[in-house]
């Protein structure tokens, strides 16, 4: 009893930091990164490029500015421009690719005081964004032969055009943003990312589960809607965000919970094919109240 030590928590401690983690997260998204050369060319690699660039130096100079410590080291700033860069286009304008960095690192980052402080995702939000301020080129699609055509949400919500065959979708023979059209490259970094501890199962399965079941009560072609969009690189990549997701897992089902039903209520009855960013936005504004609504009384203590 005389080696008892009294501290305060956390007593259990681990050696992955902020740059551990982003760097795991950057490996996870280079399978898609790399699918996403296969199928759109060169410029995607460009696109994404331009978003990295702007995001790193985004950072670095607002931190100069402001006379703050430089964290563009941590890799988060990254990791911010890969996810927007995989939610656009792939023939965005590069200035308009570079706006959104910036909106998302100094804008949603920096301005709320840096990495863990920022109130929603930054690249989810940068990209509702450049939707709005930007509607033409931000839903202006290309298939992987160059020629502008209509995504297969747009053909599901609308009826125009024929949907592709299910093997397309996996391998992101499809039109979309550069990130989101093969399926296999994103679940592989998603296991990679559970298989290392990164994330766990909790936020993805249960998004993905809602969206697949609500959308086959409504009949509206649920494995199409589960394959189609934005659904499967959100769930895996940005609702699993540290800083706007709750920390317990009865929160963390009902944030996936509540993503998925906003995500079809949006595609089924909204006015946009697509309601992935604005799922995870308003889930990510609930998240302090999730945390607090399902936070663990500690022993002989009182609930807060």
């Amino acid at each position: 009893m005389n080696n008892l030590i009294v501290s305060a928590s956390p007593h259990i401690r681990s050696k992955a930091n902020t740059t551990v983690i982003m760097r795991d997260v950057i490996i996870a998204l280079m399978p898609t990164l790399i699918a996403a050369i296969f199928i759109f060319g060169w410029r995607s690699l460009l696109v994404v490029g331009v978003c990295v660039a702007f995001a790193v130096l985004g950072e670095w100079g607002f931190e100069k500015l402001c006379k703050r410590d430089v964290t563009i080291g941590d890799l988060s700033a990254v990791v911010t421009g890969i996810l927007l860069g995989f939610s656009l286009p792939v023939g965005i304008p590069l200035w308009q690719a570079a706006f959104g960095s910036i909106v998302a690192i100094v804008v949603v980052k920096q301005l709320f005081g840096g990495i863990g402080k920022n109130f929603a995702n930054p690249a989810v939000t940068a990209r509702i964004v450049m939707f709005i301020a930007f509607a033409g080129s931000m839903t202006t699609w290309q298939m992987p032969d160059a020629v502008s055509t209509a995504t297969p949400l747009v053909a599901l919500k609308y009826g125009t055009g024929e949907l592709p065959e299910i093997l397309d979708l996996l391998i992101g023979n499809r039109a979309g943003c550069i990130g989101e059209t093969s399926i296999i490259a994103l679940v592989i970094g998603g296991i990679y990312l559970m298989i290392r501890k990164v994330i766990t199962w909790h936020v993805p399965v249960t998004y993905l589960a809602t969206v697949f079941v609500l959308t086959a009560i409504l009949g509206k072609e649920p494995v199409y809607q589960l394959l189609s969009g934005a659904v499967v690189l959100a769930a895996i990549f940005m609702a699993t965000d540290y800083t706007t997701t709750p920390q317990t897992k009865k929160g963390k089902f009902i944030y996936g919970l509540g993503c998925g039903m906003i995500t079809v209520l949006i595609r089924v009855w909204g006015n946009y094919p697509e309601g992935v960013s604005f799922a995870i936005l308003l889930m990510n504004i609930l998240t302090p109240h999730i945390n607090t609504l399902t936070r663990s009384k500690p022993l002989g203590g009182v609930k807060a």
